[in-house]
């Protein structure tokens, strides 16, 4: 005669509801942290394409003398932006391009809840002021200090 054993061990409704409450927080706190990661380096796309574009102005600036009002002047061959558009350098008169140029890259598409912001870079560099990324520390890649992270 076969025995039926009655005494078999398993998970509880108890605990396996346990378990998905914990998983639960725990992707709470992990979710919002993953998509901020996510468009950091989604916005370091912009801020690799400006530098580029600061570098071959810099060139351009001193073989001729003042910065190239297109980015055709430029001796660069720029990839193509994914995750941003642009209009190319900013209109200024052929005095002006004597000392100073700009640049504004705009957000296109989903962006994780922080909308169009842009990155400008200038002859400076990158150009905190007039960039809407600014407000933006936890997915600006020039923020150095991790704050309220």
């Amino acid at each position: 005669m076969r025995r039926i054993n009655t005494n078999q061990r398993g998970f509880t409704l108890v605990e396996l509801a346990v378990v998905v409450v914990i998983i639960g927080i725990l992707a709470a706190f992990a979710v919002p942290k993953f998509l901020n990661s996510v468009e950091r380096s989604k916005a370091a796309e912009a801020f690799n394409y400006l530098s580029t574009v600061q570098t071959a102005q810099e060139r351009y600036h001193a073989r001729q003398g003042s910065y190239a009002s297109g980015m055709s002047d430029l001796d660069v061959d720029l990839p193509v932006l994914e995750y941003f558009e642009t209009n190319g350098i900013d209109e200024s008169d052929p005095q002006t391009l004597q000392t100073e140029w700009s640049m504004t890259l705009t957000r296109k598409g989903a962006s994780a809840g922080f909308g169009a912001y842009t990155v400008v870079f200038n002859q400076d560099g990158f150009d905190g002021e007039s960039s809407t990324i600014s407000d933006y520390p936890e997915i600006n890649p020039m923020q150095t200090d991790s704050g309220g992270e």
